[in-house]
C-alpha cells in the first residue's frame, strides 16, 4: 500500500538525531525519498548548515538526483549560550544555523519546488518565553518564527511555509513523572514523534489552507499560569 508521500522528496536539516530523526523516519514510512544534512557521518550529506558551500553542495546533490523537491524541514538547532559567555562569533554562528541557513536553503530550492511544496521551520516555544543564559538560541528561534510568515508571503503560489514551536521534547527516551510531567497540562513531556506527526500534517493536502502560521506544540505548557506558592511551586531566585 503506497504511503501518503510516495515518490516525493523531503530534505531535512539536522535529521540524524531527536526531532529531525523522527521526521526522517516518518517521511520514509510514508514513502518519501529523504535527504538529510547533518554533522553526523551517518547523514546522506555530512556537512555544516552554517557553511554556505555545504548548503549549496547539499542542494545540488538533491536536484541532481531527484530533479526537484517537495518538502523542506529546517530543523537543525543553533547553539545555546547566554549573554555573559556567548562570544560575538558564537552568536553569529547561532544565527547562521538557525536563521540564515533556512533562508538560504529555501532560496536555493525555490526554483525547483514541485506543485504542492511545503517548508516547515522548527522554531521553539522559547520564541515567546525565556530562561537566563539562552540568548543565542532564543534569538535564532525568534528569527525563524518571523522569517516563516515573511517567506510564506513571498513564496505564495510556489510553496506553503509554516513553523512549529516545540516545547519540552525529550530526545533521550527518559522517564518523567511528578512536577516535570504535570507542568504540561497534558500530563507528560513531549516526544520527537509528536512533532514529526505535526510536520507530516503540515506537508499534507489536509493542511492545504494553512500557510504563514506558527503552531506551538508544548502540551499546553506555555498556557499554564504559575504563581509563587501555588500548585506546589515556589519561586527561589537564588537557585
Amino acid at each position: 500500500m503506497a504511503g501518503m508521500f510516495e515518490g516525493r522528496t523531503a530534505l531535512i536539516t539536522g535529521g540524524c538525531h531527536g526531532i529531525g530523526r523522527a521526521c526522517s523516519q516518518a517521511f520514509r514510512k510514508e514513502g518519501a525519498e529523504v535527504f538529510v544534512i547533518d554533522l553526523s557521518p551517518d547523514a546522506d550529506f555530512t556537512g555544516d548548515i552554517g557553511n554556505k558551500k555545504d548548503l549549496e553542495a547539499f542542494a545540488d546533490l538533491v536536484i541532481r538526483e531527484r530533479g526537484g523537491a517537495d518538502f523542506l524541514v529546517n530543523n537543525a538547532p543553533p547553539l545555546m549560550k547566554g549573554i555573559e559567555n556567548c562570544s560575538y562569533e558564537e552568536f553569529q554562528k547561532a544565527l547562521s544555523v538557525g536563521v540564515t541557513a533556512p533562508f538560504y536553503l529555501t532560496k536555493l530550492l525555490m526554483p525547483y519546488f514541485r506543485p504542492g511544496a511545503c517548508v516547515v521551520n522548527i522554531s521553539s516555544s522559547r520564541d515567546r518565553m525565556s530562561m537566563p543564559g539562552t540568548e543565542s538560541y532564543t534569538a535564532a528561534k525568534g528569527g525563524i518564527s518571523a522569517l516563516t510568515h515573511a517567506m510564506a508571503v513571498s513564496l505564495a503560489g510556489r510553496a506553503r511555509v509554516n513553523s512549529i514551536s516545540p516545547g519540552w521534547i525529550d530526545t533521550y527516551d527518559s522517564e518523567y513523572a511528578g512536577p516535570d510531567a504535570l507542568q504540561q497540562p497534558v500530563g507528560r513531556v513531549g516526544r520527537p514523534e509528536d512533532i514529526a506527526e505535526a510536520v507530516l500534517f503540515l506537508c499534507s493536502d489536509r493542511a492545504g489552507f494553512i500557510t504563514g502560521e506558527n503552531i506551538c506544540i508544548d502540551g499546553g505548557m506555555t498556557r499554564l499560569m504559575i504563581y509563587h506558592d501555588e500548585h506546589g511551586w515556589t519561586y527561589d531566585p537564588g537557585r
